[in-house]
């Protein structure tokens, strides 16, 4: 191997990591809601502030590995870890899941004693876990290194999504998963390209993918997922170029009908019990973003939908998705 090679590999793995920490949700502590973390448990897969970092090193490597974002060597196991679980709001989602009555989550204002209550129950004692998650194999954190904790992670997104909506009063029917597969000739809002990403939006859920830099056909096939509310209106659709020292220019836009394939799903009941098989369609009309009829199918048990759009409100730019409808039963 090359000395250039050598040194490719950390500078790619660096811009991952730096990717995954613009994202919204990781642009705040993990614990205590900081803005601009500059530190990460490697082993957990958040991003963290300087002070609730303190109180994660206490805890031992075997409970947070903790890292500096800038100024640590990470390793690629360690950078795919962090990725794996996709930052804040994913590990959230489990290590948070049942925070119980007369517990209070961490103000970026709290003194240490607060966070170190907060963060050891968190962490160490798993109180907040859903009880069917806990570990008592006598290592206290889920590795997120493992295909285990990719269990936990699909499956928590999954059956909590009910819990979730009690919550806010408002009743989830499914789950959407949708596939940012790619896109093609993107607006160009750099000198000669932009850096893309795509926001999804449904009611007050967002969800983003990674900034592919300098690229108008950026390939992402990153799989995002939405809680879908009984009253539910279409997913709307945002194309961005981010920029670093100003706001994020508009690249385009569009609205995904949900209606069609939710439709579908609930009449076929079952996918399971059928072979694979057309069983509706979104049809392409003046009003909608569509570049041809879109077709639901049963694909090996699972309800699928084969999305190509026309972004709208731009010159020029076309992405294609995938989306798959998941029961809260399954």
């Amino acid at each position: 191997m090359s000395r250039s090679s050598d040194l490719q590999g950390p500078a790619s793995g660096k811009r991952r990591l730096k990717e995954l920490l613009q994202q919204s949700d990781n642009r705040f502590c993990a614990d205590c809601g900081a803005p601009d973390p500059k530190w990460a448990s490697a082993n957990i897969g958040v991003f963290i502030c300087l002070k609730c970092c303190g109180v994660h090193r206490s805890l031992g490597t075997h409970v947070s590995k903790v890292l500096s974002v800038t100024l640590d060597e990470w390793s690629d196991d360690e950078i795919d870890a962090m990725v794996e679980v996709g930052g804040n709001s994913a590990a959230n989602a489990i290590y948070e899941a049942f925070i119980p009555e007369g517990v209070s989550k961490l103000r970026p204002d709290a003194n240490h004693g607060e966070r170190m209550k907060f963060i050891r129950s968190k962490y160490e004692l798993q109180e907040f876990l859903k009880p069917s998650l806990r570990i008592t194999s006598g290592k206290p954190t889920i590795s997120v290194q493992s295909s285990f904790s990719r269990k936990i992670l699909d499956s928590f997104r999954i059956t909590s999504a009910s819990q979730k909506m009690e919550e806010g009063m408002v009743e989830f029917i499914g789950l959407l998963k949708i596939k940012i597969k790619n896109g093609t000739n993107l607006a160009i809002r750099d000198m000669m390209s932009s850096d893309p990403y795509v926001v999804l939006t449904l009611g007050k859920q967002t969800v983003q993918t990674t900034v592919v830099r300098s690229n108008l056909n950026p390939v992402w096939n990153e799989e995002l997922m939405l809680s879908v509310p009984q009253d539910f209106g279409p997913v709307k659709l945002e194309v961005f170029d981010h920029d670093t020292f100003s706001a994020d220019d508009i690249m385009g836009e569009a609205e995904l009908d949900i209606q069609p394939l939710i439709t579908a799903a609930m009449a076929f009941g079952d996918p399971e019990m059928f072979g694979n098989m057309q069983i509706g369609k979104w049809l392409k009309s003046h009003d909608n973003a569509l570049i041809d009829d879109s077709i639901i199918n049963i694909v090996d048990g699972k309800v699928k939908q084969e999305v190509s759009l026309k972004l709208q409100n731009v010159e020029c730019g076309e992405l294609e998705l995938e989306l798959e409808w998941i029961p809260l039963d399954q």
